[in-house]
């Protein structure tokens, strides 16, 4: 039986508040350590990350490693939607739900982007993701034909969850030991 997605929520919100410090960098380590190896990554220009907050894998140190190598756009919470704008060091401010977001008027196309890489509440072994509930990686994700990354810790993945036909699956998931990667294309 699965269990819904407000369980779900529940679960790793609670799992993620017992996490060290040392647990939370090094698990961050682990999974960008994975993806800068992936053929994805290498291959692409155009990369859109996510600044992470305080309870998500710290993306921080891994865009700095790259901003000089890759371009990274970073997404803008506008209404129900999210834009995404280049990221750079010195343009970023507080915006929607106290995540650090770019200014300026630079919007991209989502469709211009090679590589998205997705945080998630919870993800599953079939590619299913469970967002924070507020749809927004699942309308932008209906606009690309990028490859996908869902990032997380493992206590993140389970063996199944809920899946609309709204929800958006990943192409590759990357936990501290998985990675999973499915042939959509």
């Amino acid at each position: 039986m699965t269990i819904d997605k407000r369980e779900i929520r529940l679960r790793v919100k609670a799992r993620k508040s017992l996490l060290t410090d040392d647990e939370r960098r090094n698990a961050a380590k682990a999974v960008f350590d994975v993806l800068e190896r992936t053929a994805a990554f290498l291959v692409a220009d155009r990369i859109l990350m996510y600044h992470s907050l305080p309870d998500e894998l710290s993306t921080l140190e891994f865009i700095e490693k790259w901003s000089d190598r890759k371009q990274f756009f970073l997404p803008r919470v506008n209404g129900v939607n999210l834009e995404l704008l280049p990221y750079r060091r010195t343009n970023l401010r507080h915006g929607a739900f106290n995540i650090e977001e770019p200014e300026g008027d630079e919007i991209v196309a989502a469709e211009l982007m090679e590589l998205i890489v997705v945080p998630g509440v919870a993800f599953d072994r079939l590619g299913n993701r469970v967002g924070r509930g507020k749809g927004f990686y699942d309308r932008l994700l209906s606009e690309t034909k990028a490859l996908t990354v869902g990032v997380g810790y493992d206590f993140q993945l389970f063996d199944e969850v809920p899946a609309e036909p709204h929800d958006t699956p990943m192409d590759v998931i990357i936990t501290e030991s998985s990675h999973l990667v499915f042939h959509r294309r």
